[in-house]
């Protein structure tokens, strides 16, 4: 379990340090069989230690000091309906998170698994740590590897903690491309 909590803190700092979190946003965790390890609440992910990870069962229950995440029922969810994703980065990076408070929709590019719909998978807004956010977002994510949260950010999913980090950088990129070609498109060619 030391590994596998070392690999949350790793994959913590790599999102703060690439700027898809910020102060004490966003969080991670990590399905073992029937353990979760998330990140705390109101903890920033830049400088996590072992003991600030926190040890949760299926239902919620705490089994190590500290207090987890805001967010640990919409993880939780999402676990109990997708048996296939032991990973879950919700980022609050600011380019996806820009489209999540506008009113475009953040296409699917190549580079991260086949196109099967041309646009992310987005949900309306509910209040972050509600029970409202994380229904909706278990059942919006469907078998999605990721989620649009309308105003709040991105849920990126997988089988393994890397993936999952790897998917959520490049949402950010794919929403980089995006906005700037949007941004080309709407400026006028004065040759």
């Amino acid at each position: 379990m030391k590994k596998n909590i070392a690999e949350i803190i790793d994959v913590s700092n790599e999102i703060y340090d690439k700027g898809l979190v910020s102060g004490k946003s966003g969080n991670i965790s990590a399905r073992f069989g029937n353990v979760v390890a998330i990140t705390p609440t109101l903890k920033s992910l830049s400088n996590l230690c072992e003991e600030d990870i926190v040890l949760v069962d299926m239902d919620g229950n705490v089994l190590t000091k500290g207090k987890p995440s805001s967010e640990v029922n919409m993880h939780l969810e999402i676990y109990k309906k997708r048996s296939d994703v032991n990973a879950i980065v919700h980022t609050h990076s600011p380019y996806a998170t820009g489209f999540a408070f506008s009113n475009k929709k953040l296409k699917r590019l190549e580079g991260f698994g086949p196109i099967v719909t041309p646009y992310l998978q987005s949900i309306g807004y509910e209040k972050p740590g509600s029970d409202e956010l994380a229904k909706n977002a278990s059942e919006g994510l469907g078998k999605e590897d990721v989620l649009i949260l309308k105003n709040h950010g991105v849920i990126c999913v997988s089988d393994c903690l890397k993936e999952a980090m790897l998917l959520a950088v490049f949402v950010e990129e794919t929403a980089k491309t995006q906005f700037i070609t949007l941004m080309l498109n709407s400026v006028e060619d004065n040759y």
